[in-house]
């Protein structure tokens, strides 16, 4: 399988594994049996040119190929060629109809044009209607006999109003003069790398942008040196004051190159000497020494020569910027004049309020006889004493709602209170009954002492004697 086909399948959707036998086929007799079809077979292999190209896998298999012009051979037929379904059959016809749609456009026609590729002349005729008109002669079919590839160099046009697109918003929101103007190599600098996201146009790519963005497009204005990005309120085309401008940005930019150059020199020279000296080899150290007196010197000389291009550069650009304001301010002079003009001069203007005037005035009065017609005036006096019983109203609703707030308030606080109250109470030792006091004394024997004992003696022999006394009674 070819590398190329291998790419398809694992990167584009259009070529999953069910549509390979589709895509691979001889589609063309689909053209009438099913347009659906057909058009989709196309459009899969249109997709799938601008893709490869795009992405640069047709650069790093096929080189003469590059982002936005591709190369079409039997070279590509074999890196697109499938194990399981061998070279694509009708890519011939695939390549032919996208021609016809400006797909593709031939490299020589496209660079040659004189015209926009977009205009079509009443001289260009449909490859369908050519089609169709031979098949009804008799004299062929396109969809018999083999698909032959047409070969050569196409522009990708997918890719070529991509990268026109990314241009614009890079550009977006520059309006200086030395933002918007570049030499063609500064251009190739700048943007070779920007436009296509992880590929490099190469030269033949950014011939054919800058012309796409002037002729097609309308964008800038290119005379084969000189590129200007069009602003507000450019025209014409491109000016000495246009060149010498590019001119001085690419000056200033070599200029910073070699200061660049020049500091990594100057630093490497006394790297250079320090590590003589370390070694104790004097004529290194002064030689390098020497060569870093020169190359300060020269830098010396640049930065000079930087700093007054860079004086210039800004001189030019605030000529620039006066043009501009005196451009908008002769507008405004020519649009304040045509208002004026159309209002009429001061002795317009005051005739047109006085007589504003009168009218207002005319009207107060009609709304003063219209009141008094009206009816009979209103008791001012009423209406006060009406108000003043309103007043008196709410303000009696306002003081009963407070009272019934406030006695609110004090229930709430008797409330808190008594619970408080309760709360203390049910926290205080529980006291035990006076029966209970009894019962527990009477369970518990008191602690003899000798005050209790006497007690208990004495007791015990008045006992004794009374129960002897008693016999001697009885007899």
């Amino acid at each position: 399988m070819g590398e190329l086909a291998d790419y398809l399948i694992q990167h584009d959707s259009n070529f999953r594994k069910g549509r390979l036998p589709a895509l691979y086929s001889d589609f063309r007799p689909q053209r009438t049996l099913n347009p659906d079809g057909y058009r989709a077979n196309i459009s899969a292999w249109r997709h799938a040119i601008s893709r490869l190209a795009s992405q640069g896998v047709l650069a790093r298999h096929h080189g003469d190929s590059s982002p936005l012009v591709v190369k079409i051979d039997n070279a590509l037929l074999r890196q697109l060629e499938s194990k399981q379904f061998g070279q694509p059959l009708a890519l011939g016809t695939a390549v032919r109809e996208a021609v016809e749609a400006r797909d593709l456009v031939p490299l020589q026609d496209f660079l040659k044009a004189p015209q926009s590729i977009y205009h079509r002349g009443w001289g260009e005729v449909p490859w369908s209607v050519v089609g169709w008109t031979l098949r009804q002669l008799g004299i062929a079919d396109p969809a018999r006999g083999e698909d032959k590839l047409p070969m050569g160099q196409y522009v990708v046009m997918e890719n070529v109003e991509a990268a026109a697109r990314e241009l614009v918003d890079r550009m977006a929101g520059k309006t200086s003069i030395f933002d918007r103007i570049f030499t063609k190599a500064q251009f190739r600098s700048e943007f070779a790398s920007q436009l296509v996201q992880g590929q490099r146009l190469s030269d033949n790519d950014l011939h054919v942008l800058l012309r796409f963005l002037s002729r097609d497009k309308g964008m800038i204005e290119y005379d084969g040196q000189t590129i200007r990005v069009k602003g507000s309120g450019d025209e014409g085309r491109i000016t000495e004051q246009d060149a010498t401008i590019a001119s001085i940005k690419e000056l200033t930019a070599s200029l910073k190159h070699q200061v660049n150059l020049l500091n990594y020199r100057i630093e490497e020279l006394e790297t250079s000497a320090k590590a003589a000296i370390a070694r104790k080899n004097r004529v290194t150290a002064l030689a390098a020494l020497k060569s870093k007196k020169l190359a300060e010197s020269s830098l010396s000389t640049r930065y000079a020569t930087l700093n007054q291009l860079e004086e210039v550069a800004a001189k030019i650009q605030q000529a620039a910027d006066q043009v501009a304001l005196v451009k908008v301010m002769e507008a405004s002079t020519g649009v304040l004049q045509g208002l004026n003009k159309a209002v009429g001069g001061a002795d317009k203007v005051d005739g047109v309020m006085d007589r504003l005037r009168e009218q207002m005035a005319d009207t107060d009065e009609v709304a003063a006889i219209l009141a008094e017609s009206a009816g009979a005036p209103v008791d001012e006096g009423e209406i006060d004493d009406e108000l003043e019983a309103m007043e008196a109203q709410e303000r009696a609703k306002e003081e009963a709602a407070q009272q019934e707030r406030e006695e609110s308030r004090r229930k709430e606080e008797e409330a808190r209170q008594a619970a408080q109250a309760q709360k203390k109470l049910d926290e205080l030792p529980q006291v035990p009954a006076d029966g209970e006091m009894r019962r527990e004394r009477e369970r518990t024997p008191p602690t003899p002492t000798a005050e209790t004992g006497i007690a208990n003696l004495s007791v015990s022999e008045g006992d004794e004697r009374e129960r002897e006394a008693q016999p001697m009674a009885i007899s």
